[in-house]
Formats: C-alpha cells, structure tokens, sequence
C-alpha cells in the first residue's frame, strides 16, 4: 500500500513556525539566569523561583486550552496564541524591577502553555493516524534544531551585543515564525460531539496519569540541565564551548526522534521508552561525576558526549510519550491528551527549576542537584517498566 501524504504545506509550515516559535524560546533559556544575576543581583534560588513560574503559569492554563481546544476550532486559536507569546517578549527589556520582569515571566508562561498545547494538538489534526509517530518525530525535530542552534546564538550574542538586543532578536524571530503559521490548513473538528457538561475529567485524561507522573520524573533533570548548565559548565572549568551543549543534545534529539517515531508505528512504544530512559540515566550519572575529574580536556570530551547521549535518550522518550497520550484518548479528546502529556511535563520542568537552584544553595552546589535528578530518572524508568507501561497496554484504544 502506498503510504499517506505526510509532508503537505500545511505541515511543513507548521514544522517551520514551531521551530521559529522554540529559537525565540531557547534563544533566551541559558541567557536568563545570566540576565537575573547581572542586572537584578539575583541568588540561584531567587532565579530558579523567577524561571519556574514561567513553567507554572504555563501548566496552569494547559487543562484549560486542552478543553477549549476540544470545543472550538482550534486554528485560530494557535495563531491568537502564537501572537501573543511572541508580544509578550517586549516586556522584558520594559522591566526595570525585578517584580515587574517576574509578572512578564508568569504571562508569557500562559501564552506559551496555550499556543504549544493548541500546536500539538493541530499537527495531529493534520498528519495522517498511519504516520503519526513519524510525524510526531519530524515535527519535535524543529524544537531540536531550535535548541540546537538558539541557546548558542543567544550566549553568542550575549558577549557581543546588549540583552535588549536579544529579546528585540527573539521578537523579530517568532514574528516570522507566526507568518508561516497563518498558512497551517485545517478541518474545523469541532462539532456536537464536543459539547459535552462541563466536568473535571476534559481538564485533565485520568488514563493518563500513571504516564504523565513516569514523564514528570523525567522532566526534573530535563529542567535542571537546560536552566543551570552554562553555570555548572563554569563551576567545573569549562570557560567556553558551553553552548556546544545544546547543539550535540540537539544532534541527538534529532536522530533518535525520528528513529524512535518510526518504531513508534511499529507498536513498539514501551521499548523505546525503556531505552530512551536507560540512555537518560547514563548520561545525568556522567553530568553528576564531572566534578570529581581533574583533568580539564577530560572534561570537555565527557561534557560533550553525555549531552549527545542525553539527546538520544530524550528524542526517544518525547514521541513515544506524545503516543501514549494521545492513544488513551478518543479522537474527540487529543487536545486534552496533548494538555495532560504536556502538564505532566511542566510540572518536572517546574520541580526542575526549583529543586535545582535550591539543592546548588544549600545542599552542596549543583552537582548534588544533578545527583537528585539521576535519582529522580531512574525512579521513572521503574516506574514505567513495572506500573506505567503494563497500564498502557491495557488500556490503550489504538
């Protein structure tokens, strides 16, 4: 049989506005912590707080989207969203308190929230059901290429040019990210079948929970690497070659996603779950050793080749995860599905955040918070394999 159309304009725009919409993201991710400590005088609790409630105002407004976005068109709704993400980056070099930046923070958290769950959810409207794994896989590749390259762009731009200069960079990226996302083409699907009472159930899939707590355990270390490691690249002696982090995690988010996507199809969802966490526990066991290594190009080797095992690992776990939700949940609840898998993800990335700057200050510095999330990766790969995974089985409805 001839395979369905997946690389149609609609999707090859949608793959495009999401990777503009995640470089504008990451451009800033390793450049805030900096930003807080040099302008604000910031402790790295005070920047973990600051940082996760970006995270938590974004889960917060995740089981909301997920229902409206079951019950109304949900194109309109992504563009609406993606616009106001992209505005709201005009407020950061607007605050010059740091309550004010943190009330910037918490907005841009909701619009990132809705416009990722409302971007997931219509890419799966999109795709055809006999590629979705794939497509899954292709369309998380340009969240990839944008860690691949934005936090590096943004260090870079950082030693040469002002922070203004980067947020207005940021801006002008998602504009252009936005104009392709207004050529997404898609069916209205919604209809009586969604106008269903009012109930806590279409916030949040129930069948999803003992994935999305496996999932949450995952996203702690996720949240810990990406928010802290240009200070723990210097706090082992590594004074440059830090944003090389991102780009060969990117590599090895971009070659493993669109593996494990493909092997998602196959219905192989909780092997590739097993092995993308077996890799995950590796690389954060490597992280947490680095400062026990004296040598300073030992180091080097080791910091690069775990962020491309930990790339590995994560591309596998991010569709294969994605299909779990989604495969619990009737077509007329993806949306919901999209949200509670994402939630479940904020709320690690949240811990992440907060645990990470707390454990640095008081509990030894931050390699005893990296230790924390090898323990927390290796509690979910337990987890799933004894509990999380057996109950996918069971109750998937495709």
């Amino acid at each position: 049989m001839q395979k369905e159309i997946l690389w149609t304009k609609s999707f090859i725009s949608a793959c495009i506005g999401n990777f503009l919409l995640f470089f504008a993201f990451y451009l800033l991710v390793p450049v805030f912590p900096l930003y807080l400590i040099e302008k604000y005088d910031a402790s790295k609790s005070l920047v973990g707080v600051i940082l996760s409630s970006y995270t938590i105002a974004a889960l917060l407004i995740r089981p909301f989207a997920g229902f409206v976005l079951d019950m109304l068109y949900r194109r309109p709704l992504y563009l609406a969203a993606y616009v106001l993400f992209v505005l709201t980056f005009v407020g950061y070099p607007l605050a010059h308190t740091i309550g004010l930046f943190l009330f910037f923070r918490i907005l841009h958290g909701f619009t990132f929230g809705f416009v990722t769950t409302a971007g997931n959810s219509l890419i799966i409207d999109i795709m055809p059901p006999s590629r979705r794994g794939e497509g899954l896989g292709y369309f998380g590749v340009a969240n990839n290429l944008a860690m691949a390259v934005g936090p590096m762009t943004g260090l870079m731009l950082h030693d040469v040019v002002s922070f203004d200069v980067i947020f207005y960079t940021a801006i002008a990226t998602g504009l252009i990210g936005f104009v392709f996302a207004t050529n997404i083409k898609s069916e209205n699907l919604a209809d009586k079948r969604n106008k269903q009472p009012v109930a806590f159930d279409r916030f949040f899939l129930f069948k999803g929970l003992n994935a999305g707590f496996s999932l949450l355990l995952m996203g702690i270390p996720y949240g810990m690497a990406v928010t802290y490691i240009s200070l723990y690249g210097r706090q082992v002696g590594l004074t440059s070659g830090i944003g090389m982090f991102f780009s060969l995690m990117a590599v090895g988010l971009t070659f493993s996603r669109l593996f494990g996507g493909k092997m998602v199809d196959k219905g192989k969802v909780n092997a590739v779950i097993n092995w993308g966490t077996l890799l995950c526990v590796i690389g954060f066991a490597m992280l947490t050793s680095l400062h026990l290594i004296d040598r300073l190009d030992t180091v080097l080797v080791l910091f690069y080749v775990l962020s491309l095992i930990l790339g590995l690992g994560y591309g596998l776990l991010f569709p294969a995860y994605n299909t779990v939700f989604v495969n619990l949940a009737p077509n007329n609840r993806r949306a919901t599905a999209s949200s509670t898998y994402m939630t479940s993800w904020d709320i690690g990335i949240g811990t992440g955040l907060v645990a990470g700057g707390w454990i640095a200050d008081n509990l030894g510095g931050l390699q005893m918070s990296f230790l924390a999330g090898t323990i927390a990766v290796v509690l979910s790969l337990l987890f799933y394999m004894r509990i999380a995974g057996p109950h996918y089985l069971k109750n998937k409805l495709r």
